[in-house]
């Protein structure tokens, strides 16, 4: 099995807006796994990698230490809830062992672990501070500096103006010792990296988290660590990817934790109903055809990996042996597939096509679009009629097809010439989604 980094170490781009392994391109698809290395044996571990590698999955975000929940049973990290020092002695070994065990099989799989050193709670509830930090990540380096699939992400829904010295201790650490990994940032719901860690020296690309909440969810209450000062977007993830595009200097961006698969709206009221696969796509292609340089997946299941004895948070109603075979999950593939088949490296967003009384459309109701020299692709989530026109120097004549993202099948529509405006109406659906890509293909 050919892995990634056989064609070169893991860096960014020339064009700055997305990873390449040496001069092949690498597009981002990761699967949530917070809690791997603690509520999974190796067995499982397996069957779940293997199960992900299948979808096309090749980045798995995980984390190192997290913290434990009172009255549940301890997890296989052993050592919870206390000094990180203590996670780190050599009568944890154990543990570390097992870590690295399932990094060799994410290896094995061609996968990149995405390694949180901690969730942001370890910090706030201080067992990782200025006064440990520096020897946790001499820890790391002495543990992982030699592996090719690893990718640091610091933070762990937690915001970057908290305890910003800790963050740049370890950032310059890792950076210093493991120049050619890559660093990244994982931050509170509905902000972004950007915010605090734009010009830091240690940081290679930006992450925002989309998070859970509907467009009518904005207000903010006692634990929401949000400022009102930053803004909201609602479910427009897009919008994050343009902010975070338009930085100086320029960085790749990812969603890191959109919406979950099957997690309620708004994540604490069991009562919301939950998100769906068609809200999953929408995320996913919202975000990649603004600009992103690949998606995360997430699921509220696999993220716990509930059913595996420990309690049940946000609701949960499946195991997630049951989360692997979700809809949602499974469908991210067909959206890999059509931006490495496009090229996309060398594409780029292409609001401009939509015709003026389009503008895009709002919520919903947004056509979003994404070009190189020989396609493009739309994604219209509402399936409403919509018209584009290419601007005056293009005479070129296009092949359209339809392609659901539901099963990644196409159907032949026509030829269109673009020059002038060309309106096009989605094929009906029996169902309650109504999602459609639009893909021109350049005939001449």
């Amino acid at each position: 099995m050919k892995k990634p980094w056989d064609s070169g170490t893991l860096k960014v781009s020339a064009d700055e807006g997305n990873l390449v392994n040496g001069a092949v391109p690498f597009f981002w698809l990761a699967d949530t796994a917070w809690d791997l290395f603690q509520r999974l044996n190796e067995e499982e571990a397996y069957m779940y990698l293997k199960n992900r590698r299948e979808k096309g999955f090749n980045v798995i975000q995980c984390v190192l230490v997290n913290f434990g929940h009172d009255g549940d049973k301890t997890s296989q990290q052993r050592v919870e809830n206390q000094d990180i020092s203590e996670t780190i002695q050599e009568d944890n070994r154990t543990y570390w062992d097992y870590v690295k065990r399932i990094v060799d099989m994410m290896e094995f799989f061609g996968m990149y672990a995405a390694l949180l050193p901690c969730w942001g709670k370890v910090v706030k509830d201080g067992h990782l501070h200025e006064n440990n930090v520096a020897a946790y990540a001499d820890f790391l380096i002495d543990h992982f500096k030699d592996r090719k699939n690893i990718i640091w992400v610091l933070g762990g829904d937690i915001r970057g103006d908290r305890h910003t010295g800790l963050w740049g201790v370890m950032g310059t650490a890792l950076k210093s010792a493991m120049p050619d990994t890559l660093i990244s940032y994982h931050p509170f719901g509905r902000t972004s990296s950007s915010y605090w860690f734009t010009d830091r020296s240690w940081l290679d690309f930006h992450m925002f988290q989309s998070g859970h909440r509907r467009y009518d969810q904005h207000t903010l209450t006692s634990w929401d660590d949000a400022a009102s000062s930053e803004p909201w977007f609602g479910e427009d993830n897009w919008r994050y990817v343009l902010q975070d595009r338009d930085r100086d200097p320029a960085r790749p961006v990812v969603d890191a934790e959109p919406s979950y698969e099957q997690i309620p709206q708004g994540l604490h009221n069991p009562s919301n109903p939950c998100w769906q696969a068609r809200h999953v796509r929408r995320y996913a292609y919202w975000s990649v055809l603004s600009g992103a340089m690949g998606h995360t997946y997430g699921h509220n299941a696999l993220f716990q990996f509930y059913g595996t004895g420990y309690k049940a948070e946000f609701s949960v109603a499946q195991t997630w042996q049951e989360a692997l075979h979700a809809s949602g999950g499974s469908q991210m593939q067909y959206m890999k597939e059509l931006m490495e088949e496009i090229d996309f490296i060398n594409g780029k967003p292409m609001p401009y096509i939509l015709t003026p009384e389009e503008t895009g459309g709002e919520k919903e109701n947004k056509i979003t679009a994404f070009g190189t020299d020989t396609h493009i692709v739309l994604y219209n989530y509402s399936g409403r009629s919509f018209s584009i026109v290419l601007p005056d120097y293009d005479n070129s004549v296009y092949d359209a097809y339809w392609i659901d993202p539901v099963n990644g099948s196409r159907s032949y529509a026509g030829g269109v010439y673009l020059q002038e405006a060309a309106s096009f109406t989605p094929p009906p659906k029996d169902t309650d989604f109504t999602d459609w890509l639009l893909l021109l293909t350049k005939v001449f």
